[in-house]
């Protein structure tokens, strides 16, 4: 409630102030405020019934607190009525002696000695004016007639002795059709004369005169080009008569004389103009503004009254407010409720009282908040758990001593492909398609009992090996697991706790470093020996075929052939084996790769695969920072399985052998959640694809499902763009049949610039 009064009171400070400024904006512009009075006086009345409303309000509330017999409602009664009396009794008078002042004192300020005083100003400044035009009209006459006896020159001599005089006359010989014959001027500053318009000639030739007093411009002394306007000028445009007119001058001519008011006059005869105006304007409106002082000085003493009240009520709020905190903060106790209660700034007995009042709730709320702390404390760990366990990379199943599931976290529906939450409660041998994962587990639990028993441990773990099965594929590859057991109290009896995680990445990486090693001894122990053997049998058909029968020189021919094809062959296992386990580092240049591309396949464009390989480059595509070499040897890879791919199946007379390499600007999100650009290479068949359990192998050593090959081609690939710190990417196409290989480059040159990207990686 006291939040309530002090916005009442900041409202009505604010509303009032907003009034005094509008009542001094009546007094300087009438106008303006005769267009907004309407509305502003609708708004101030709003307000002052809100404000009345809201008076209204609280004294229907605190005469039922006192119906009520509430604590401190007498008090507050006679506080409020008696600072309510006090604030409004000095508003009244100030009201009734404002009312008699405003309604007296207007009619004062309006005489009509003034009056007559302002119109014979304004009068006597046309005057003036009428008289230098009819001056000048005169001036023109003489002139014109001096004009009509003289020639062409001295038309010309004569208007420049004009230039002359002192009322800075300018005059002007122009035709008919506004061209002008001569001038003379005393404003050197202006550039261009001050011309006549259509109109005004039309008239002169109609009425043989043109005369009036008229704005100009006059020049900016700062900016002699610019001009600006407020001026006062005499423009006369008089026909100069035919006395000595050639016979080949058809056109009429005209003089014009145009003379500048002094600005002292003009100013002074502005200045009674609006004088004037202002005086009329304020005199017909005084019975109107008479209204708004009464009506503003109303709302004004109307929202002091409410001000008042609102403040009585404040000031009697914080008289009685100690008292009534005591009250309720007695109740609140023996309702329980040990909060503190609010706190009274005073330095009186009541304050002190309200001191010692809440250091007893203080004592008796810490007792009770040291009782609190271990159950929040509880319920913090347990939060934390949990929140632990739903952030894990691993998955976490608890079971009870009946296997029967507990929880799990979200990582397990990740790993093992099948969300588990619904089947809480459920064994976990009967949970559908889960046998290949707790028969393991089930086995894991049942030994280490035995082992608890025999040498005391108290975990276990080991490898799982689960089937695969993605959407769209008929056969299963196999993921690998490394699980650990170990026993768990579950709702107060022993259960079970088992975290797993999806190694199958991990031991593809150990089996290449093993490959690895394999093939570095492979090269090192095989590759010497080939070389004598190739050369053993070379020296052996050299000795021996001459000495033999034909028969059996045919004979060691055809061996030494076959010894010689198959060195030939180890020798290159050796080389495959030793490029995998010896690759060189990259060494990364600007290149155009979608130049490389086009020089690649242009060595397998033939007769058989013109119509097979197909290019779908990307237009400027950006630069990347590659090995081109071993770039070279990627895409020979890629271009060849898929070419072995397509010439394995037999394809229909309407759908042949297709190859499509495709190159694409693609952006992707690093780990600071930034956009960058990258460019992607892929390599798309119609073979038969790969089968779903090679996948998962598809870039370890030996891994192929050609009858020859060592199998090392993709494994090359896949260490060619781990060394360019790309990302490669192998799956078989969904709604045909055929591969997708593609490759991701991230590593671009520095000036390329994120622009127009195509797709997001």
């Amino acid at each position: 409630m006291t939040r309530t009064f002090r916005y009442s009171l900041i409202v009505g400070a604010g509303v009032m102030a907003i009034l005094l400024l509008l009542l001094a904006t009546a007094a300087e512009n009438t106008r303006l405020f005769e267009q907004n009075y309407s509305w502003l006086l609708s708004l101030n009345i709003l307000v002052a019934a809100a404000l009345f409303t809201l008076v209204c309000f609280m004294l229907i509330r605190l005469f039922r607190r006192y119906q009520r017999g509430r604590f401190g409602s007498v008090l507050m009664t006679r506080l409020v009525f008696l600072f309510a009396l006090i604030g409004t009794l000095p508003g009244l008078v100030i009201y009734t002696v404002s009312f008699q002042f405003v309604s007296r004192s207007i009619e004062t300020w309006f005489d009509v000695r003034v009056e007559a005083a302002l119109s014979s100003g304004v009068k006597l400044g046309q005057n003036i004016l009428e008289s230098s035009l009819s001056n000048l009209n005169a001036q023109a006459e003489q002139l014109s007639q001096d004009l009509s006896v003289l020639t062409l020159s001295e038309q010309m001599l004569l208007l420049s002795r004009l230039s002359g005089d002192k009322n800075h006359t300018e005059a002007m010989i122009l035709t008919s059709s506004g061209h002008i014959i001569a001038t003379s001027s005393t404003d050197f500053l202006t550039l261009l004369p001050n011309l006549p318009t259509p109109a005004m000639l039309r008239q002169t030739g109609a009425t043989s005169r043109y005369s009036a007093i008229e704005e100009s411009a006059v020049p900016d002394p700062e900016n002699p080009g610019a001009s600006e306007g407020g001026a006062l000028q005499l423009r006369v445009i008089i026909p100069i008569p035919k006395a000595h007119r050639t016979s080949f001058q058809k056109e009429i001519h005209f003089l014009q004389l145009l003379q500048p008011v002094s600005p002292s006059l003009a100013m002074d005869a502005e200045a009674l103009r609006i004088a004037y105006s202002e005086y009329q304007v304020r005199s017909l409106s005084r019975s109107g503004l008479r209204k708004i002082y009464i009506v503003t000085l109303t709302l004004t003493l109307l929202l002091a009254i409410f001000a008042a009240i609102a403040a009585a009520f404040q000031i009697a709020s914080n008289l009685t407010r100690p008292l009534l905190l005591l009250s309720q903060g007695t109740k609140a106790i023996s309702e329980g409720d040990l909060s503190p209660r609010p706190s009274v700034e005073s330095t009186d007995e009541l304050g002190t009282l309200i001191q010692s009042f809440n250091e007893m709730t203080l004592q008796l709320a810490d007792a009770r908040e040291q009782t609190e702390k271990s159950r929040t404390d509880l319920e913090t760990a347990k939060a934390y758990l949990e929140s632990v366990l739903a952030n894990m990379s691993a998955g976490v199943i608890v079971l009870d001593h009946t296997f029967r599931l507990v929880s799990c976290n979200e990582s397990v529906e990740r790993i093992l492909f099948q969300d588990l939450n619904p089947h809480i409660g459920e064994t976990l041998h009967d949970i559908e398609n889960l046998n290949a994962f707790s028969t393991p587990v089930i086995e894991a639990f049942s030994e280490l009992s035995i082992k608890e028993a025999a040498h005391g441990s108290l975990n276990w773990q080991r490898q799982i090996e689960i089937p695969h099965l993605a959407p769209g594929d008929e056969e299963a590859h196999d993921v690998m697991l490394l699980a650990r057991g170990s026993r768990l109290p579950v709702e107060g009896q022993s259960g079970y706790i088992v975290v797993f995680d999806d190694v199958t990445d991990i031991i593809s990486a150990q089996r290449s470093l093993a490959w690895g090693e394999v093939a570095r001894r492979l090269a090192h122990e095989i590759k010497n020996p080939l070389t004598p053997i190739q050369l053993s049998a070379e020296r052996l058909q050299m000795k021996l075929e001459h000495k033999l029968e034909p028969a059996d020189t045919q004979f060691l021919a055809k061996s030494i052939h076959t010894i010689v094809d198959q060195v030939d062959a180890m020798k290159r296992m050796v080389s495959d084996f030793r490029n995998y386990a010896q690759s060189p580092t990259a060494l990364l240049v600007p290149l155009n790769l979608n130049s490389l591309v086009e020089d690649i396949v242009h060595l397998y464009i033939g007769d058989n695969t013109r119509d097979i390989i197909h290019l779908n480059l990307y237009p400027d595509l950006p630069e990347v920072l590659g090995d081109a070499s071993q770039l070279r040897q990627v895409i020979h890879n890629l271009l060849q399985n898929a070419l072995d791919a397509v010439t394995e199946v037999n394809f229909e007379e309407e759908n042949g052998p297709f190859i499509e390499v495709i190159t694409e600007k693609v952006t992707y999100h690093n780990a600071a959640n930034e956009i960058c650009l990258a460019v992607r290479l892929s390599v798309v068949d119609n073979g038969q694809g790969f089968p779903q359990k090679m996948l998962s192998r598809i870039f370890e050593p030996y891994a192929t499902t050609k009858e020859k090959g060592t199998g090392l081609g993709m494994a090359v690939v896949k260490k060619i763009v781990d060394e360019h710190q790309g990302r490669i990417d192998v799956r078989n196409r969904q709604k045909t049949n055929g591969a997708i290989v593609s490759i991701l480059l991230v590593q671009l040159v520095p000036e390329t610039s994120l622009t127009k990207p195509t797709q997001t990686a």
